[in-house]
């Protein structure tokens, strides 16, 4: 059985949510976040400390988006991939590596300079400086929004599970305020999916029974 290792909120959510609209079964390991410095014995298993952790057979994988790629192709086949004939599968690559590389990391030195880093050390110039580099990036989003309900394709698909895991981080981390029209109604859209609320479910539940607790948010 697939084995994933999760915080609340974290990027890990990406990997959960397309577990949940592909139905398969997996086991979901709640982890404090950030693991490295409150579940030290994680190190252990990832040496890395980041989040999320997947274990698939031998196949071990640290990237969130790179997760959701393999599942989809080795669980497939699955509307939610896009393959090489269709004409949108470039589109949908892009998608899948601007998540991480070019939407989240930006908020993720918004979040450690706003919540993670001792007061002392917390700089609210980095954090406005990053959300206004976010929210920049989040133009593209905005337009390719403007005319369609998701992202590529002309239906749902992991790109949007992945894109839309950097808005509810922006929403976690008090961004959201600053969403244009379009990429606000189609965060909306994206909570209401089941395969959405089903992850936040499995989430919240694992959370209680593993005895973690949520991560503050904004």
């Amino acid at each position: 059985m697939i084995t994933l290792y999760h915080c609340d909120a974290a990027r890990s959510f990406r990997p959960l949510w397309m577990l949940e609209e592909m139905g398969l079964p997996y086991e979901l390991k709640m982890l404090p976040f950030p693991p490295r410095v409150f579940a030290k014995d994680y190190l252990g298993i990832n040496p890395l400390g980041t989040i999320p952790f997947m274990i698939d057979g031998e196949t071990r994988m640290t990237e969130s988006s790179g997760i959701c790629h393999y599942l989809g192709i080795k669980y497939g086949p699955t509307p939610l991939m896009v393959g090489l004939e269709d004409p949108a599968y470039g589109a949908f690559l892009n998608w899948m590596y601007f998540s991480d590389a070019t939407l989240t990391f930006p908020q993720t030195l918004v979040l450690r300079y706003t919540q993670l880093e001792p007061e002392e050390r917390r700089n609210p110039q980095v954090a406005t400086d990053y959300a206004k580099w976010f929210l920049g990036r989040l133009r593209a989003v905005e337009a390719a929004t403007a005319n369609a309900e998701t992202l590529c394709a002309g239906r749902f698909t992991a790109a949007d599970i992945v894109i839309g895991y950097a808005l509810r981080l922006a929403d976690s981390i008090g961004l959201a305020k600053d969403f244009g029209p379009n990429v606000a109604a189609y965060w909306a859209r994206l909570q209401q999916r089941d395969g959405f609320k089903r992850a936040v479910a499995a989430e919240q539940k694992a959370g209680v029974e593993q005895n973690v607790a949520p991560r503050v948010r904004a």
